[in-house]
């Protein structure tokens, strides 16, 4: 049941989950987390959006082509960075992204930019299962390219 009680505490929560799932995913190179701790994170706040505001709201907020094409963007970008890395690894070239100082923002070297690939690719995913319970089905209309 959707009432303006629990759409006016989803508009305060949603932010919030969402910089703590962002937060988790930056920071998962220092503290407990990384990209699929806070991917899952951030994919829970948008099914909670599914679920308050309704799947007409949200469609038009994240359209389905453009969410695959950034999950689609983020896993070549994954793959073609972690075979660069094992590639570049094998030759004696350990750090294409240097470590800076241990326990600092930027000390996770090409753990970061690999968390933040990470974490879209699960966000989009725990959204698109989430799409599956609920309908059934994934509608994506072609005629719209």
């Amino acid at each position: 049941m959707k009432t303006k009680i629990i759409e006016n505490i989803v508009k305060i929560l949603i932010p919030l989950i969402q910089v703590f799932g962002i937060y988790v995913i930056l920071f998962g190179h220092i503290s407990p987390g990384g990209g699929f701790a806070g991917g899952s994170i951030l994919g829970s706040s948008i099914i909670l959006f599914r679920f308050v505001y309704g799947s007409e709201h949200t469609d038009k907020k994240y359209p389905y082509k453009y969410l695959m094409r950034t999950v689609s963007i983020a896993l070549i970008m994954y793959g073609s960075l972690k075979g660069m890395l094992f590639i570049l690894d094998h030759f004696g070239i350990d750090k294409i992204i240097p470590v800076g100082v241990p326990n600092t923002f930027l000390s996770g070297g090409s753990i970061i930019p690999l968390n933040i690939m990470i974490g879209l690719v699960v966000t989009i995913t725990f959204y698109f299962i989430a799409i599956l319970f609920e309908e059934g089905e994934l509608e994506y209309e072609h005629a719209s390219e």
